[in-house]
């Protein structure tokens, strides 16, 4: 009979990338559970990844398009607003999702081995469903207004990139996080909402006043947001600061890995 032998290794903090290759189907399986259970036994089934992004858009228009009467040129508020959806989405979507998601696999985590990080892994790649929805939307949206992209498009894959890191770092650290503290459960939520209307989705950075600008940008969101819609729309270029969002994300994310390996020795015994 072969048997396998688990020894801990020398570098405790190696983030052993061959690892999560060699669970690969672990990570496929989880992900298309994932799948099936969001909308499952809903009336609605997967008509509920079209509506929740709706919703958002029409209620985002009208407090910053209507109300608020923000002015964004030629282009459509809602299409504007749209554009800002398409580098927010993915972020809010792995937030949401990650932070429960080591506790709701408590029963795995405690019987068997596997690469923890699988299981936020997981949540994120599900998670790109519901950034193809609202890119889905976009297109749709630009064919209503006869909207010609710009020449800018050429760089959204970097700006996606950065929003699908923004997202993987984001829900890396919040997943190691809940473990230890529970509250995250209820302080992710907060953040996401006040996050939505602090991040530059439906209005321009360019009316944060000059000096906090600088701070601003530690959102490590702003950054990403401002870049996907100059993608997609066009207007001004971001802001030189912006790139600062894009240093945030990669410092949370080399460090939200390494905490997590740091908790995985751990978790069995935390949970």
């Amino acid at each position: 009979m072969n048997q396998t032998i688990i020894e801990p290794r020398k570098h405790k903090l190696t983030l052993n990338l061959g690892e999560l290759y060699r669970y690969r189907e672990l990570l496929w399986t989880l992900t298309y559970r994932d799948y099936r259970v969001k909308y499952a036994q809903t009336f609605l089934g997967f008509a509920w990844a079209i509506i929740n992004p709706l919703f958002t858009l029409v209620i985002l228009s009208f407090v910053f398009g209507t109300v608020a009467n923000v002015d964004t040129g030629s282009v459509p508020h809602l299409l504007y607003t749209n554009a800002g959806l398409c580098g927010w989405a993915y972020f809010q979507a792995v937030m949401s999702t990650a932070g429960t998601s080591i506790i709701g696999a408590q029963g795995m985590v405690k019987k068997i081995y596997f690469p923890r990080l699988i299981i936020p892994l997981s949540k994120a790649i599900t998670a790109l469903i519901d950034l193809g929805i609202v890119f889905i939307i976009m297109a749709v949206l630009m064919v209503y207004y006869q909207f010609t992209p710009p020449t800018s498009l050429v760089y959204l894959p970097f700006f996606i990139l950065m929003a699908l890191v923004s997202g993987l770092a984001g829900g890396i650290w919040i997943s190691a996080l809940t473990i230890r503290y529970r509250d995250f459960q209820h302080i992710v939520p907060l953040l996401l909402r006040v996050g939505m209307y602090a991040t530059p989705i439906a209005f321009p950075a360019s009316l944060v006043p000059e000096k906090y600008l600088f701070l601003y940008y530690m959102n490590p969101v702003a950054g990403v947001v401002e870049g996907v819609r100059w993608c997609i729309v066009g207007g001004t270029s971001p802001h030189p600061y912006a790139y600062i969002s894009f240093v945030v994300v990669a410092v949370m994310f080399v460090l939200g890995l390494f905490y997590f390996k740091k908790i995985e020795r751990v978790m069995a015994d935390i949970l």
